[in-house]
């Protein structure tokens, strides 16, 4: 079994996916609570973005092994992955209350309580993964981007630029940085210096969806609607699991008057994550643009009680 293991992770290594399911498969036929390789074979669907596939073998392998604390952050990881941003918490804390120095648990706990708009807890995490990561410098680089991260949705934009260039100065190279920037300069209403930088991102890292999505909203707001919708197209081509991009596909259509695939967009970017920014308000919008008022005021009720500065124009005739 451990020779078809090993084989595995080799052939893994190579990213050969189907080489290595066959060498696990082949493992767990002589053992099927062979933990190892039923967490491998999970890895395998993971690393290729099959996340509801990864999801079943990492249960069966903590079903085989309930201490297994790679296999419970490997379904940590694919639960957010996901958007089951509770199910990852629960999973978390299982290894925080067995290995309470892993530094890796408190990051991706940071990340679940950031999705989940709990700042102040996201906050704890990252000082926490901080402290037990020690001198590891790229886990610092990447605690130092989500902090920034967290300041960026606090408003607090000078104190995430100054967590950002501490991480340039660690890797000037990493393209997350100049995306967090440019969505900063974004909120700043400087569009031509987001563009330049979501671009760096961009150019640094051309694979990324996010990034192509983010400049595509970028183009949203200077009305440059073709580019735009070249850019959202694509970013949900390589990610359909993207509800950001949906979202903005939606913006797309408020502007160019087509009010209802407008609100056919937003309803499914809200059902795909409805932590999505400002999905409440764009929806709202949509609605009001179709006739639907009553509709329009819950969502920019919704939209205000999460943050959103909403005109009271469109509050006005609410309740």
């Amino acid at each position: 079994m451990q020779q078809l293991l090993l084989k595995g992770n080799i052939a893994s290594q190579k990213q050969d996916w189907q080489q290595a399911l066959n060498y696990y498969e082949e493992a767990t036929k002589l053992n099927d609570c062979f933990a190892d390789a039923l967490n491998n074979m999970g890895t395998v669907y993971f690393q290729q973005k099959k996340f509801e596939q990864a999801l079943p073998y990492y249960d069966k392998a903590l079903t085989c092994n309930p201490h297994f604390l790679h296999a419970l952050i490997n379904r940590a990881n694919t639960a957010y992955e996901l958007k089951e941003y509770y199910r990852s918490i629960e999973d978390i804390q299982k290894v925080i209350a067995v290995k309470p120095d892993t530094a890796i648990a408190y990051f991706t706990l940071g990340l679940n309580y950031t999705r989940l708009r709990d700042f102040s807890k996201a906050l704890r995490a990252f000082h926490q993964a901080k402290i037990a990561a020690g001198n590891d410098k790229k886990m610092e680089q990447e605690l130092l981007v989500n902090h920034a991260i967290v300041y960026y949705y606090l408003h607090f934009y000078d104190s995430a630029k100054e967590e950002l260039q501490k991480a340039a100065r660690l890797n000037d190279r990493e393209p997350n940085i100049y995306n967090t920037l440019s969505l900063i300069e974004v909120e700043l209403h400087h569009y031509p210096e987001a563009l330049n930088l979501i671009n760096e991102a961009i150019r640094l890292d051309p694979r990324q969806s996010y990034y192509v999505n983010n400049r595509g909203y970028i183009y949203l707001l200077l009305n440059e609607l073709t580019k735009a919708e070249t850019d959202i197209n694509e970013s949900i081509s390589r990610d359909p699991g993207n509800a950001w991009a949906y979202r903005n596909k939606g913006i797309l259509y408020l502007l160019k008057g087509e009010y209802t695939p407008a609100e056919r967009l937003l309803k499914q970017a809200l059902g795909m994550d409805s932590f999505v920014d400002k999905i409440y308000f764009y929806l709202g919008m949509a609605y009001q643009k179709n006739g639907k008022n009553e509709l329009a005021c819950e969502s920019f009720l919704k939209s205000k009680a999460a943050g959103d500065v909403v005109s009271p124009a469109l509050l006005k005739n609410c309740k």
